[in-house]
């Protein structure tokens, strides 16, 4: 389902924590104003960003979301207390089947070579692995590897996202 600004703080319990956001873009929230700020600016009119919530209570507990520029980068984040579960592999098939229903022609996502966990989610998913690069990872700023995945729904399946490999290697 959307997040709703109900769901602030359930979205603060995952952005707050600091082994959950080791491998996202961004530091770890602070407060519930920063959690705030983050949902306003990430999840509010983004047509692809759902809540992961579990099905006894609907109280979010992670997110999947893909974008909808030319990279339908494709990403998840779950609280740790339910890592390993196959609950974002679950969440993800049904973002997937509402892609491809759409017409979106493929999605891409990457994963940080030290999380390799992440990698295996991918490929639960179908996805293929194309390429890896470097680049200089903002707003943390040191350099990361990034393993480069990507699951085409058109049937060119010789279609590889070049993006990240043009910029960055």
């Amino acid at each position: 389902r959307k997040f709703t600004e109900e769901d602030i703080e359930a979205l603060y319990l995952l952005l707050k924590d600091e082994e959950v956001n080791v491998f996202l873009p961004w530091f770890p929230v602070k407060n519930m104003e920063e959690a705030k700020a983050f949902y306003e600016k990430r999840f509010v009119d983004k047509r692809y960003y759902f809540a992961i919530c579990l099905k006894e209570d609907n109280y979010p507990i992670g997110y999947v979301k893909a974008d909808i520029d030319d990279s339908h980068d494709f990403g998840y984040a779950l609280r740790k207390e339910f890592w390993h579960r196959g609950i974002v592999t679950e969440a993800s098939r049904t973002l997937i089947e509402l892609l491809k229903k759409d017409g979106i022609p493929y999605i891409t996502a990457t994963h940080d070579k030290n999380n390799p966990r992440s990698g295996g989610v991918m490929r639960q998913l179908g996805m293929k692995y194309c390429y890896s690069y470097k680049e200089q990872w903002q707003p943390k700023n040191f350099f990361v590897t990034f393993r480069m995945y990507q699951l085409n729904f058109d049937g060119q399946e010789d279609r590889v996202y070049q993006k990240y490999w043009n910029l960055y290697d």
